[in-house]
């Protein structure tokens, strides 16, 4: 970082500590409410992608921008960027698996998640042994390998997060913080790669930082894939998860112990373990159909430098309808993932409108197909509208703190860019600490939008209200916060409420654009640190840059 940078974040945080800042509009919590009002209605239908709800997510964000003073910043002078995507529907499923004269039944949404996104009309798995190979991690570069036995054709059984979950002073794999080899997405792909025809990870509430019902309801509607040039390479047959006590009776009825066998997979001698008479049959047809879903993208030009961007970004997609829950409630609304987010972005374009026009330009891209692996950012991070080589930096909003103000900004992937220093800074001018890296140890880093984007070079903050609330009452903000965790994250509860505190939620949206204002506003350009992986990403497009 440069000397005039540090002084810039500086001169900032004393403006705002002293109240110049209050020179910005400010945010308006009736506002914020009454977009995330409008985007978790029930008309809207839990904003599945490529569902009639979809068109109107796009002609309320395009509105609402264009009333904001910004200008489309899609395709062909319009609001959207095309998104072409592969859908998949699985229906007649069954499943069993089996252990001498013993079979257990696999339900879908029960005992197993069963789907899949490869290509073709059905899949048909008979008689597949099964073979468990702890974490499913091939890891070269940490000298780690679960695969040291030929899995093509077989059906692995594999466990959520990364073998130092259980016992962090390993530190193989960081520690605490989960690496991308804990995510689930990451065990598919090994998955693929190694040949095996079906994954079944064993679900655990504690290490894959949600419940079974969220399981259950992400995968049991259509998903979603982009379109790859060879699928079969990157995809398997069958993509599944199981209950964790179904999981521990299986590996029982084989003679094995499944906590033992966690222990066992903690080390780099761990060896593969068939699972001896144990094999999985599972059929299902498939209807594969190509999709077309879109980005939302508004810009207000840069007066000075308007081919150099700040984005800000958030997933304007939830999980749509699914099978009624225990209320008969069937609409995944999805009032704080992310409609609370993509309100935020429509509040930051406002605050942008108001002031004076920035020097850089400022996009707001409200991503399609997060639910279904970040899809939409995936797709705009390999064809960008805006050239990644010019785009400064970005900030990232997902499922925004709507329970009051807390006593810490929480820095998502600390340690990497030279972002913390800036949004620390403005954290502190408002009298909160921070905390590196919230959400390390659920892999948050990985499991949203930012990601795509900073894997190839692009500077990206993910920031959320933590610590401890400090406005009284204390005690309904904690049980509510467990509440939405338990109850409502990924689930048809997840709805508006008119109680809502947007305090907390608005002093980081303070923080993100402060600090966007501080980079539209000059030459800088933050970099990686020395060590972060995706520096040589950024690197390589340095003579871009000046």
């Amino acid at each position: 970082m440069r000397l005039m940078s540090s002084a810039a974040v500086l001169l900032f945080a004393a403006a705002l500590a002293s109240g110049a800042a209050a020179q910005t509009p400010a945010f308006d919590a009736a506002r914020i409410s009454n977009d995330i009002k409008v985007l978790s209605d029930d008309r809207f239908e839990g904003r599945g992608i490529a569902t009639p709800a979809e068109q109107k997510v796009i002609d309320y964000l395009s509105q609402q921008y264009a009333a904001a003073g910004f200008a489309p910043g899609g395709e062909n002078g319009g609001w959207t960027q095309a998104v072409s995507l592969n859908r998949f529907t699985v229906s007649n499923v069954s499943g069993q698996i089996k252990v001498g004269d013993w079979t257990q039944p696999l339900a879908q949404g029960q005992q197993a998640t069963i789907t899949t996104r490869l290509p073709g009309e059905s899949v048909d798995l008979r008689g597949k042994p099964l073979v468990f190979v702890g974490y499913g991690t091939n890891a070269p570069e940490r000298q780690w390998n679960d695969f040291k036995t030929d899995v093509r054709g077989k059906v692995i059984v594999v466990l959520v997060n990364d073998a130092d979950f259980e016992e962090p002073s390993l530190n193989t794999f960081g520690g605490e913080a989960m690496t991308y080899y804990g995510r689930w997405t990451y065990k598919y792909e090994e998955a693929a790669r190694q040949g095996a025809a079906g994954v079944l990870i064993v679900h655990e509430t504690r290490p894959a930082s949600y419940g079974w019902t969220t399981v259950a309801n992400s995968w049991s509607v259509p998903q979603f894939d982009i379109v790859r040039q060879n699928p079969s390479a990157e995809r398997v047959p069958m993509e599944a998860w199981i209950q964790r006590d179904v999981a521990v009776d299986l590996f029982r009825r084989a003679g094995l112990d499944f906590e033992q066998e966690k222990v066992k997979a903690r080390s780099r001698d761990f060896q593969p373990v068939e699972l001896k008479g144990a094999t999985i049959d599972a059929r299902f047809d498939v209807k594969t159909d190509q999709i077309v879903t879109h980005n939302v993208l508004a810009k207000l030009e840069g007066a000075t430098h308007p081919d150099e961007t700040i984005l800000y970004t958030g997933h304007w997609d939830h999980i749509g309808m699914g099978e009624p829950d225990a209320n008969g409630d069937r609409i995944f609304n999805g009032a704080v993932d992310n409609a609370s987010g993509t309100a935020g972005l429509l509040e930051l374009a406002r605050q942008w409108s108001a002031g004076p026009k920035p020097e850089r330009t400022i996009v707001m891209i409200s991503f399609t197909g997060e639910e279904s692996g970040l899809l939409g950012s995936e797709f705009y991070a390999a064809n960008p509208l805006y050239p990644l080589e010019k785009t400064v930096a970005g900030f990232n909003l997902d499922a925004t703190n709507v329970l009051g103000r807390m006593s810490k900004l929480g820095v998502t992937g600390y340690g990497q860019s030279e972002l913390d220093e800036r949004v620390i800074a403005l954290a502190a001018a408002q009298g909160r600490g921070f905390e590196g890296d919230a959400g390390a140890g659920a892999g948050i880093y990985f499991r949203s939008d930012h990601f795509p984007l900073a894997k190839r070079g692009v500077p990206m903050g993910y920031l959320s209200s933590t610590g401890d609330y400090i406005d009284e009452p204390i005690a309904p903000r904690l049980a509510a916060a467990a509440e939405y965790r338990a109850n409502r994250y990924h689930q048809a509860a997840d709805e508006w409420e008119p109680t809502w505190d947007y305090r907390g939620m608005i002093q980081d949206l303070e923080v993100v654009f402060a600090a966007g204002q501080a980079l539209a506003n000059s030459r800088d350009w933050p970099e990686w640190k020395t060590g972060s992986e995706f520096g040589p990403a950024r690197a390589a497009s340095a003579d871009q840059r000046k």
